[in-house]
């Protein structure tokens, strides 16, 4: 329930895992192996962002690993939000009756 620029709230369901022990003085060596049709698209990219193909790649998987741990973990709400999500938190369930009559009757994975 920490709050994020703007007065927005961050809610996150991350489970911190032990740290990984990077050492910051070197950088590492990351070896792919890609197709050549692969290889000539990411070399078209990265020319046309001016930038090595080497920082192109580094800029782009890290933009989509960012994405994905970010899809996953966290979420961010304004403050009209965050009250709008913990009023539906605490309200009491709604009845559906739809969903009373599919549960009253036979389920569908039971056999006759």
């Amino acid at each position: 329930m920490a709050c994020g620029n703007h007065g927005e709230h961050i809610v996150s369901t991350k489970v911190l895992p032990k740290p990984i022990k990077v050492r910051r003085d070197k950088s590492s060596r990351i070896n792919l192996r890609v197709d050549a049709t692969v290889k000539a698209t990411l070399m078209q990219a990265a020319r046309l962002q001016q930038v090595k193909l080497t920082d192109f790649m580094l800029n782009s998987s890290k933009a989509a690993a960012e994405v994905a741990l970010g899809d996953r973990t966290r979420f961010v709400l304004s403050p009209e939000d965050w009250r709008e999500f913990n009023k539906a938190l605490e309200a009491p369930p709604r009845s559906l009756e739809g969903l009373r009559k599919l549960f009253a009757g036979t389920p569908v994975f039971k056999s006759a």
